[in-house]
């Protein structure tokens, strides 16, 4: 036999071993699953699915609108900016303490919020009191009293009026106006502005595709509608809170 013939032999023989030996155990692998190729491509990609909430950024001139830099006084007597609330979802309204129309509305649909959210640590609330004069922090902190407040990163906060008002009016397009001809002297948006963890204004869209860009933060979960017909969006918050705090 030539020398060729041997090689051959020789080399059948090792794929032969080699196919008795190994090939079983790919197979028992395959079977028990522990070859998954596959999951560096699908896994994290489920799972960036699962996180997207599928809110809509508010952009102006086709730029996702973020908080603008603020930084007033809370409840507490505490300097509070807007880097507080970085890591946190949180919800924004602009209202007074002496406002006899809808502001108390207001708050106790925050409150409900709240303790909805009262276990987790990344839910805040910012208020801004658009009647700073009189709204000092121990004002503050009474009312905070008063409507049962207690989210340690929901912060009542008074300060500079024209910096108050431009944040409102500008900042987050939330209108605000002292009117001496109207109770309570001051005029006000009765929505709430959310918030994402990296400081971007977000909100759900439309049946037609369009951010409805803020929430009617005045009629509550119970009322449905209001006397102007105005359709609750309390619970549609929440549910949108909760996507964000998952993002």
């Amino acid at each position: 036999m030539k020398k060729s013939n041997y090689s051959y032999i020789g080399i059948a023989f090792i794929i032969l071993v080699f196919g008795i030996i190994f090939i079983p155990k790919i197979v028992d692998r395959i079977t028990n699953q522990d070859v998954v190729r596959q999951e560096s491509r699908s896994d994290f990609a489920d799972d960036k699915k699962s996180t997207d909430s599928g809110l809509a950024f508010i952009e102006i001139n086709g730029v996702p609108k973020k908080v603008p830099p603020f930084s007033f006084t809370n409840q507490n007597g505490e300097t509070i900016t807007n880097k507080n609330y970085e890591g946190k979802v949180y919800v924004i309204e602009f209202f007074f303490t002496t406002c006899p129309t809808i502001c108390p509305r207001m708050n106790r649909n925050l409150v409900q919020i709240q303790n909805t959210f009262k276990a987790f640590e990344d839910f805040g609330v910012a208020s801004f009191t658009i009647n700073p004069e009189h709204d000092t922090s121990g004002v503050l902190k009474a009312y905070a009293e008063q409507y049962d407040i207690t989210n340690p990163n929901w912060h009542l906060m008074t300060g500079d009026k024209d910096a108050i008002y431009k944040l409102a009016n500008e900042g987050f397009n939330l209108y605000t106006a002292e009117e001496e001809s109207v109770a309570g002297g001051f005029e006000h948006s009765g929505n709430f502005a959310l918030i994402d963890k990296n400081g971007f204004i977000r909100s759900r869209k439309d049946d037609f595709g369009n951010p409805i860009i803020y929430y009617n933060g005045i009629t509550s979960e119970e009322e449905k509608v209001d006397d102007d017909g105005s359709l609750e969006e309390i619970s549609a918050l929440k549910e949108d809170i909760k996507k964000l705090l998952n993002e």
